[in-house]
């Protein structure tokens, strides 16, 4: 500032007030940017100039520019002055059309180097191997549940997801074991179980393992089943029958058993291969379980039941024979098969223990209302048929529902459905010898 304007400061400083004092601030702070922007334009204008006389003495720079280092423009004069792509590159976009990469190897310096994936290294889920307190846990459900949907394939799925390693032969003596225990329709299952294991789940060295524990467990196994040694019999024979154990088990037994149960085992397998050896299959050593059995057969088997109870009058053998049966939706075949022996039968006595037997299923529950009733209704059905046979079919029927509800067998209304014959009564001669209804 010149000495003028610093009188004048001074001046403003002592005599102006604090408007006009900030007004006299703003006229100088505008006053000083217009210097600067005359300062601005003079060197860019000094730049131009000498860029000018430059560009004369460089025949490559295009339109008079001079080149600056890392410039990413186009030095041709060509295009938008944008960054140069080659035909390739842009958003979302690796490369030109048509471009292959080579397989890059893998930079040990990178951070994401994984040494072991580089190798030849197989990733697996390993399941742990079951020890023999898991082992029985895991395979009786398994076993009981096979009974009761009689599934082989989902057994053999169930066992892949299994680790049993050197206890693998466990499961077939476990599942003979459970069976010994159960139905004879459960011991039929069972020893289809083996037949399909041997050769895809198991060996028939791992099966002979299985049926040596067995024998050694024996006086174990008859403390629930006494019949034990004879059923393990028949289950040797079976899978020897079926392929599942080698020819040479039971020779390998001839002349070293001590126990006696094992040795009644042995004995009761060689005496069945040596009765059915023209056979390929022991299929009948169990029977047919169930409702697989033929309707005649059952029937026949239930008459045989109610003539042995007539007999013996037993009831509690006559209940163990129907519930060996296994048939609980066929129990109104007995029903109707034991009032028609009542209607053919003579004298009290049959109609006595006939009641007396279905009385103590009902009780007991064996034999269902349902079934009961079904039963009946039969009879009723055919009670024209068997009045040919049986003259007085109608009377015997009537007294035997009366009694069987007296004894709270059957209800009120199964017993007024009974039908009835018609009666007709004669006159004295008196009435001409007329018919009255």
């Amino acid at each position: 500032c010149g000495p003028d304007e610093a009188a004048l400061e001074a001046e403003v400083n002592g005599n102006w007030t604090p408007q006009e004092k900030a007004l006299h601030e703003a006229r100088l702070k505008a006053k000083a940017k217009r210097r600067v922007r005359k300062s601005s334009s003079r060197s860019e204008s000094l730049s131009e100039s000498l860029s000018g006389e430059l560009a004369d003495g460089d025949s490559h720079s295009p339109k008079g520019k001079v080149p600056v280092p890392n410039d990413r423009k186009s030095r041709t004069g060509k295009g938008r002055g944008l960054p140069k792509k080659g035909g390739a590159g842009g958003k979302g976009v690796w490369g030109a059309a048509g471009m292959v990469y080579e397989v890059e190897e893998p930079d040990v310096k990178d951070p994401n180097y994984d040494e072991i994936a580089q190798g030849d290294t197989v990733y697996a889920t390993v399941v742990p191997e079951l020890d023999e307190g898991e082992l029985e846990k895991t395979v009786n459900p398994i076993v009981q549940e096979y009974f009761e949907h009689g599934d082989t394939k989902e057994v053999q799925m169930l066992l892949r997801e299994l680790n049993l390693g050197h206890h693998k032969y466990e499961f077939s003596s476990l599942a003979v074991s459970l069976s010994l225990e159960g139905k004879a329709s459960h011991r039929e299952l069972t020893s289809r179980l083996l037949r399909d294991l041997v050769g895809k789940e198991l060996s028939e060295s791992d099966m002979a393992r299985a049926f040596d524990k067995i024998l050694k467990e024996l006086p174990d196994l008859m403390l629930d089943t006494p019949e034990a040694p004879q059923m393990l019999g028949q289950f040797i024979a079976r899978a020897i029958a079926d392929h599942a154990l080698p020819m040479a088990f039971l020779d390998r037994y001839k002349g070293k058993v001590d126990c006696d149960h094992a040795r009644a085992a042995l004995d009761r397998a060689a005496v069945l291969l040596s009765m059915k050896r023209e056979m390929v299959r022991l299929d009948n050593v169990w029977g047919v379980g169930g409702g697989l059995r033929p309707v005649k057969h059952l029937v026949k088997e239930m008459n045989l039941l109610l003539k042995e109870y007539l007999v013996s009058g037993e009831v509690k053998e006559a209940e163990r024979c129907l519930r060996d049966l296994e048939v609980p939706h066929f129990h109104h075949e007995l029903v109707y098969e034991a009032v028609v022996m009542v209607l053919e039968s003579k004298g009290d006595t049959a109609v006595k223990m006939m009641c007396k037997l279905l009385q103590a299923f009902w009780k007991i529950g064996l034999v269902t209302v349902d079934q009961m009733n079904r039963g009946f209704q039969r009879v009723y059905d055919e009670l024209p048929e068997i009045n040919l046979d049986v003259p007085h079919a109608h009377s015997i029927m009537e007294s035997f529902t009366d009694l069987c509800y007296q004894e709270s067998v059957i209800t009120k209304q199964l017993r007024d459905s009974c039908p009835s014959r018609g009666r007709k009564r004669f006159v004295s001669e008196g009435d001409g010898g007329l018919i009255k209804n």
